[in-house]
């Protein structure tokens, strides 16, 4: 029963939590380094709610919208959903195409196809039953991720940790503190990463029945699974913040989150090396996430709809949006950023489902939600909810 999170937790690693977290520490420094860890403690808790579900009711979480909801609700909640994973295919399929570019100088049309076919065969150990590989591909993809940029760090220096601390106070400075609090949070806790990881949990040699049995067990597994992968990729997001943060003071201010002007400062300031670890780690990010991605507007599609369309297809829709902005000359950097806010704004929308589906007893049995985990969870998702709202007028402002 361990590995599931793994697979989600590569969803928050992402190459929008690499751009989005490489601006925040270059323009803000340390300011939001609270902001990641409490979304993470939050994307914690959500994902071990979301591995529960599945285990209690043998059903994915767009499965129970639709058994439960009227069919107009369920044609709404797929249609927000729907958005929240071509945003996220977006973010993954630029930044793996931005990594194949920097590594081995493709132009863009080429590298775009190229990640488009390694992805589709990526997805293949997943389609033919394959899943301890996968899953064990997810979890090295995980610690490519953070070793390049652990080496980074180290490479590039001028990192602090009182002003690492400091970041741990909430504060926010401004419209443009918040547009990136909330991409933050969009790229931390990711709904894709919810709907998926309710179903890869199902079908791991124990029934419901079994599950529901020996509720105690369920729980300390699902939360060992949880903690670990979602504690690796939290050290991984802070240690972003850190970086960008550290490349920022590096600069002297001149680089402001650019992930291809990244590449550069780091060959400039810490060697070729640093520039590769760089590079393998946006794409091992990339390539690894727009497998999830797809199962996830898999899971979506076929459970809110009851219609299910071939990965192959559905990964050719999706990647048009990609494939066009990377040929429109967009400053692609600004673009993951923006895709995590959009993100963000689906965040409520599955916390609540979750809160709604998870304090049932009648539907949950012995896996039901404490009253405190429900308080916790509905208090998260009225928060990113009030941010999400704040966030259009705070701009305007």
């Amino acid at each position: 029963m361990l590995g599931p999170a793994f697979v989600a937790a590569i969803a928050y690693v992402d190459p929008g939590n690499v751009a989005t977290n490489l601006t925040a520490g270059a323009t803000l420094g340390y300011l939001l380094v609270w902001v990641v860890v409490l979304a993470s403690l939050v994307a914690i808790l959500v994902q071990f709610q979301a591995a529960k579900l599945g285990m209690a009711t043998g059903l994915n979480l767009p499965e129970l919208c639709r058994e439960r909801f009227s069919r107009r609700g369920s044609l709404l909640l797929w249609g927000q959903a729907e958005i929240v994973v071509l945003a996220t295919d977006l973010a993954e399929f630029v930044g793996a195409a931005i990594g194949m570019q920097l590594l081995f100088g493709m132009p863009v049309w080429l590298s775009a196809i190229t990640t488009a076919v390694i992805s589709l065969a990526l997805l293949e150990l997943r389609r033919k039953g394959r899943t301890r590989p996968f899953e064990l591909m997810s979890a090295a993809a995980l610690m490519f991720v953070g070793a390049g940029v652990g080496y980074d760090i180290l490479a590039t220096g001028h990192q602090s940790a009182g002003g690492l601390a400091a970041g741990l106070i909430p504060s926010l400075g401004g419209a443009g503190a918040l547009l990136l609090a909330m991409g933050i949070v969009g790229a931390t806790v990711m709904p894709h990463a919810v709907y998926l990881h309710s179903a890869l949990v199902q079908g791991r040699g124990m029934t419901t029945d079994a599950a529901r049995a020996q509720p105690a067990l369920v729980r300390r597994i699902l939360r060992w699974d949880c903690s670990l992968a979602l504690g690796v990729a939290t050290v991984i997001n802070v240690s972003m913040i850190a970086l960008g943060a550290g490349l920022g003071v590096a600069s002297g201010g001149t680089w402001t989150g650019d992930l291809s002007a990244a590449h550069a400062e780091l060959a400039a300031r810490a060697g070729g090396f640093a520039a590769l670890a760089f590079a393998v780690a946006l794409l091992s990010s990339g390539l690894s996430s727009s497998g999830i991605g797809t199962l996830a507007g898999d899971v979506v599609m076929r459970g809110f709809l009851n219609v299910r369309v071939p990965v192959h297809a559905r990964r050719i829709v999706t990647m048009t949006p990609a494939v066009l902005a990377l040929l429109s000359g967009v400053p692609l950097t600004d673009l993951l950023v923006l895709s995590q806010v959009v993100i963000s704004l689906g965040v409520p929308v599955v916390l609540f489902l979750l809160v709604y589906f998870c304090r049932d007893r009648d539907l949950m049995g012995p896996l039901v939600n404490a009253p405190l985990t429900t308080w916790i969870a509905g208090t998260a998702a009225a928060v990113v909810a009030l941010l999400g709202c704040s966030l259009p007028i705070t701009m305007l402002l």
